[in-house]
């Protein structure tokens, strides 16, 4: 997974403050449940971007923070990770926050107000930053809230006409309420990243050999099945390999670092096998530490 000799690789979506709380029983309503709560940078952007640090890639992030003490640390951390943050200051806004719940069973309910980047603008990606890029990666987050839409689909834009390739994860099923407008106006990007929920949800599928059914608007789709592991879906059929093994302590963000390993490769010109090994194998270190982001950067 060495990204050293990758062009810049620029990611657009949330930086964020995840308040991460794993219980171990059921929640009590209306009175008290323990649990163990850390406080770490996240949001699925800034995820993607930490995790492409650490496998070596040059790697800029495009978000939208508030004045705060959030969206500094989220700058710091980030910085220390290797990741170069070009941040819009949003002094009306909070920097977003996310409620992770964890239960026992590692995996994740997710509480999130996306704050400042609710409120991303085109102009918030400063052209420049595609001069002598490679690559512009999209979390889905952005398209899913009506309000920084438009943002995200000028953003892709401006990367095709710059001669980019791009890639978006959708990111959350349930908030993916018109598939077929999300489709189409994705229509063009080179890889889409979704997990087998999101799938079903774009195509009725829940099957990765569903996903060829995306090709009329993708290039290619890298499904990741969870514990079963991981499909390429191209014009040149399907492609699977299995998941690592390991523990799982906590599910946040794992398929934020399953396409950070899967962008890496690919960009290097390895094939679909290599692309999927990569993703499950950073996916599966993800899920065995409480919180998104890896723990040290190779940087």
């Amino acid at each position: 997974m060495d990204g050293t000799h990758l062009s810049t690789i620029v990611v657009v979506g949330d930086a964020a403050v995840d308040v991460v709380a794993c219980h171990s029983g059921p929640i009590v309503h209306g009175g008290d449940s323990r649990a163990r709560i850390a406080l770490t940078t996240g949001g699925a952007g800034a995820n993607t971007a930490a995790w492409l640090a650490y496998c070596g890639a040059d790697v800029v992030l495009v978000a939208r923070v508030g004045d705060d003490v959030a969206g500094r640390q989220a700058r710091e951390e980030l910085t220390t990770a290797g990741v170069r943050c070009a941040f819009t200051i949003d002094p009306g806004a909070s920097t977003a926050c996310v409620v992770v719940l964890v239960d026992g069973d590692a995996q994740r309910s997710m509480l999130p107000d996306r704050g400042a980047s609710r409120r991303m603008v085109p102009s918030d990606l400063d052209p420049a930053l595609l001069a002598g890029a490679q690559h512009l990666h999209l979390s889905g987050y952005v398209l899913l809230d009506a309000s920084s839409r438009e943002a995200g689909l000028a953003m892709l834009a401006a990367a095709g006409e710059a001669g980019l390739t791009t890639s978006v994860d959708p990111q959350s099923a349930a908030l993916i309420t018109d598939p077929a407008t999300f489709v189409e106006e994705l229509r063009g990007v080179d890889l889409l990243l979704p997990n087998l929920d999101e799938l079903e949800v774009l195509t009725g599928s829940h099957d990765p050999a569903g996903a060829s059914e995306l090709l009329a608007a993708f290039g290619a789709v890298a499904v990741t099945t969870g514990p079963a592991g991981a499909s390429w879906v191209d014009r040149t059929g399907i492609a699977s390999v299995p998941a690592t093994p390991g523990a799982c302590v906590d599910s946040t963000g794992a398929g934020d670092a399953f396409d950070a390993g899967v962008l890496t490769t690919w960009l290097a010109g390895k094939s679909t096998e290599d692309c999927l090994l990569a993703g499950v194998r950073l996916g599966a270190m993800a899920v065995g530490q409480v919180g998104a982001q890896p723990p040290v950067s190779r940087r």
